[in-house]
């Protein structure tokens, strides 16, 4: 096989319909637009408008509710805590704050408090004092034999 001989799949290269370019196209004159009116006309683009029936997305009803004052925390798993601990990036002999997680480069910011999560395992010895908690990231931690102290448990109290 030569570079000359070369040629596409058939089917796989079709051709653009070329409007206005003549009767003898089948696509002339008006390039089937139809007859005067807005849409007729270059730049237009009438979104959701369907020729003054009620649009789709009004004869839906509406659905959901977003809270106004929703907390938005900053998230953390166990597994991620540990791997930082082992790093060196984290001391585990002090406490394990929100300030000492954003410190370290493991959380952002911290936004309205930071959680924590039982994903991964910890194995070392850890206090940890955030905003909230699962109660399996909780257990995980005691089981490893630290302490993982939340605001939202000390306002409850």
């Amino acid at each position: 096989m030569k570079l000359h001989e070369l040629r596409d799949n058939p089917g796989a290269a079709k051709k653009a319909k070329r409007v206005a370019r003549g009767p003898g196209s089948g696509k002339g004159k008006t390039a089937g637009r139809g007859i005067k009116g807005q849409k007729s006309r270059s730049g237009v683009a009438l979104n959701a408008y369907e020729g003054g029936q009620m649009p789709l997305y009004q004869r839906l009803p509406k659905r959901g509710f977003n809270k106004p004052n929703q907390k938005k925390y900053a998230v953390v798993n166990l597994g991620l805590i540990q791997k930082f601990v082992d790093a060196g990036k984290l001391d585990a002999s002090a406490a394990i704050t929100e300030d000492a997680l954003v410190a370290s480069g493991l959380v952002r910011r911290k936004l309205d408090g930071v959680r924590v999560l039982a994903k991964g395992d910890v194995s070392a010895k850890l206090t940890i004092a955030v905003t909230g908690a699962s109660k399996s990231a909780v257990e995980a931690v005691e089981k490893a034999g630290g302490t993982l102290t939340t605001a939202q448990a000390a306002a409850a109290e």
